[in-house]
């Protein structure tokens, strides 16, 4: 018995040791456990999970570029990369729709605030304030002018992902043009660039267990559970609403592509966490990147498809948004009409485009909702401020996953899906990306089969 013992306690060390899954879902208990028990020790352990998502950050903008136009250049069809952005906005707009009208439809049937009384003139405006710093959303000729980089370096230097992609377009395709008198002694620089950066990725990678340990020991500190009691409703109907909606984009993924939702969930479960228990999808952007091109989808399409979405496919975003407006009508006894309502969906699909990278965002779109219907105070946009960090996790995991459903139904739709290696890949018949690096041991990047696009 002794011996037993003794190997399982080594095989549960190695197991520690290798697996990066195990390794986060350690720290995250261990974050639970540190922010209930000290709650002062876990609110002074966030800049652990900064340091973290900060590091990232550097990597994913020269990652997008290099990936980009690697991507464009290897396709050699500029028109077939036009044709993945047009579909990827088509399906963002699907989506992100239908997330808000099942958010409004779950939010009148299961009323998460109704019943609460709240007199709006008892709610601290200036809390709202904190959390935006006073900063409003971009307009959209703004959003759409702040796309466009005004210098090259700067674009990287603020990390402006669309700014970008831009340039990434025009080098690629500015590579097309060249031809074969440029392309050879370019492309390989810039593949090689990109390995390093995934190295790096990989490097940085090992500390995600003591970001997530940082990360959850700050957030159970600073809000305990008293936020569960007050907000329990509303927590459950968003989580509920976020799941169901996951559900329907399992059958949509499963329609389209023949692939299955749950098998990518697993095949990506330590991105999932990771993400979770920092509370940010950009953390774990790069890895994802390489694990759907490891599963059949086309560069260009991996390119451009997911890092687009961080801007323009914010499902679970979407969903709290139109269940929140509900939650403050409902909580200071406004009832809202069908075409107010109507109003809170067009409103809510406009402003929903603009918040990423916006502190605040959430607030800043509630707050821009409620002006457009007149009926709400800007007050009482307050309600949301002792929740609104408890739902990262419900945002941060459908928005990281309708993206990723997007790059396989858009590349599926143009051609770009090697469907065959996808099923092998997730049902553990092909070795996966690694996940330290994107280079093959000899140096290389992993060659994947593709099915060439439709027309070809």
């Amino acid at each position: 018995m002794p011996h037993a013992t003794g190997t399982l306690a080594r095989r549960a060390g190695r197991f520690l040791r290798t697996g990066l899954f195990a390794q986060v879902l350690l720290a995250l208990l261990l974050g639970v456990l540190v922010g209930r028990l000290w709650p002062q020790v876990g609110s002074s352990l966030q800049p652990l999970g900064d340091a973290f998502v900060r590091l990232i950050k550097a990597m994913i903008a020269p990652l997008v570029f290099c990936v980009v136009v690697a991507g464009i250049t290897k396709a050699g069809d500029l028109k077939a990369f036009g044709r993945i952005g047009v579909k990827a906005l088509i399906w963002f707009e699907v989506a992100t729709s239908v997330a808000l009208v099942i958010g409004l439809l779950a939010g009148n049937v299961l009323a998460p605030g109704a019943g609460m009384h709240v007199d709006p003139a008892t709610l601290d405006k200036g809390a709202v304030d904190a959390e935006t710093g006073g900063g409003k959303l971009p307009s959209t000729a703004q959003f759409v002018l702040e796309s466009l980089p005004n210098s090259a370096v700067g674009a990287f230097a603020e990390n402006s992902l669309l700014q970008v992609l831009v340039l990434a377009c025009l080098v690629g395709a500015a590579l097309l043009h060249l031809g074969q008198r440029k392309v050879p002694q370019i492309l390989p620089f810039i593949e090689q660039a990109q390995d390093v950066v995934f190295t790096i990725v990989g490097y940085i990678m090992k500390l995600a267990p003591l970001a997530v340990f940082g990360a959850t020991a700050h957030l159970v500190g600073e809000y305990g559970v008293g936020a569960m009691s007050t907000y329990g409703k509303l927590i459950a109907v968003c989580y509920g609403v976020a799941l169901a909606f996951l559900v329907l984009l399992g059958c949509a993924l499963k329609a389209v592509t023949g692939l299955s939702l749950w098998k990518f969930v697993r095949y990506t479960r330590e991105e999932l966490l990771l993400a979770l228990g920092t509370g940010s999808s950009e953390t774990v952007m790069p890895r994802m990147m390489q694990k759907l091109r490891a599963a059949g989808c086309r560069d260009d399409a991996v390119g451009l498809v997911l890092p687009t979405g961080y801007s323009f496919n914010l499902d679970g975003a979407s969903i709290y948004l139109s269940i929140g407006t509900l939650f403050i009508a409902q909580a200071i006894g406004v009832d809202l009409s069908i075409g107010q309502q109507i109003t809170v969906v067009l409103v809510l699909m406009l402003t929903s485009k603009g918040m990423a990278g916006v502190p605040g965002s959430a607030f800043l779109a509630l707050s821009a909702t409620a002006s457009a219907l007149g009926v709400i105070p800007a007050s009482a946009v307050a309600l949301l401020v002792g929740v609104d960090r408890i739902m990262d996790s419900m945002r941060v995991a459908t928005n990281l996953l309708g993206n990723c459903v997007a790059v396989f139904v858009v590349s599926r739709w143009e051609g770009a899906l090697d469907r065959v290696t996808a099923r092998k890949v997730m049902n553990g018949e092909l070795p996966a990306a690694s996940p330290d690096s994107a280079a093959a041991p000899d140096g290389r990047t992993p060659a994947r089969p593709v099915t060439p696009p439709a027309g070809q």
